[in-house]
């Protein structure tokens, strides 16, 4: 049977004790793939959406969510990080922007879950500067790509060579 931390002995769910646990370095890298229209996509490149700077919007809203991942993911810990970085790509011949997300800690429990909320919602923030322009733009794969530190040891996801 599969052991699932947040749960307790009663089946309850609650956080996770880790105050006994090491402190480590963490890092966690994670990715968002926004697909959209080719000429989005082109806009959003150059910069001629009309909201403004899309790219710089989504690494702040990134960043602000990798800090805030405690308020939105409920049993999360909060976590003082280290360092958070945020990319976003505007990918044009693949009509994509792929939103990468690195954050790191000192401390007894992983950033997986900030790496992910912050390619997630650097992403949304994406669709929301550009949802004028293509309203049919799909979120999709927000997924770990890196893990280290920890007991549990160094996840690496193996990426498909043709992955946006």
């Amino acid at each position: 049977m599969v052991e699932l931390p947040h749960l307790n002995e009663r089946g309850e769910a609650h956080m996770v004790d880790v105050g006994d646990k090491a402190d480590t370095k963490r890092v966690a890298v994670a990715e968002a793939l926004l697909l959209l229209e080719a000429d989005t996509v082109a806009a959003l490149a150059e910069g001629r959406l009309a909201k403004g700077d899309a790219l710089a919007v989504a690494r702040i809203a990134g960043i602000q969510a990798a800090k805030r991942t405690a308020d939105l993911v409920l049993l999360a810990h909060p976590l003082a990080l280290t360092h958070v970085d945020v990319r976003v790509e505007p990918k044009p011949d693949r009509g994509a922007v792929r939103v990468e997300a690195r954050v790191e800690t000192t401390g007894p429990t992983g950033v997986e879950m900030e790496a992910m909320t912050a390619a997630a919602i650097a992403a949304l923030n994406v669709y929301d500067m550009i949802k004028k322009h293509d309203r049919a733009a799909v979120l999709r794969e927000v997924r770990l790509l890196h893990k280290s530190g920890g007991a549990s040891g160094t996840f690496d996801r193996e990426v498909d060579k043709g992955s946006v």
